[in-house]
């Protein structure tokens, strides 16, 4: 697995932090003191998107969409 992103105190910290697994997104979102925060995405191995939605300190928080792998929408 391959991370980008800014570590601040070594914790990961910023926006736009991915992670890939043999060159496919599998994440993409915030990152403060160590924990998702803000918005995020998701993605199954195939590249369909498996959520969006927000977190708060690393877990879902508000509203979001979960998908099914086929990109059917699971629910919002």
């Amino acid at each position: 697995m391959q991370f980008e992103g800014e570590y601040i105190n070594g914790k990961r910290n910023g926006k736009y932090q991915t992670y890939y697994y043999k060159d496919k997104l599998l994440f993409e979102g915030e990152y403060i003191n160590g924990y998702i925060n803000g918005k995020v995405k998701l993605y199954y191995y195939n590249g369909i998107l498996k959520f969006k939605g927000k977190y708060l300190n690393g877990e879902r928080n508000g509203k979001g969409k979960e998908y099914y792998e086929n990109g059917i929408l699971e629910f919002e």
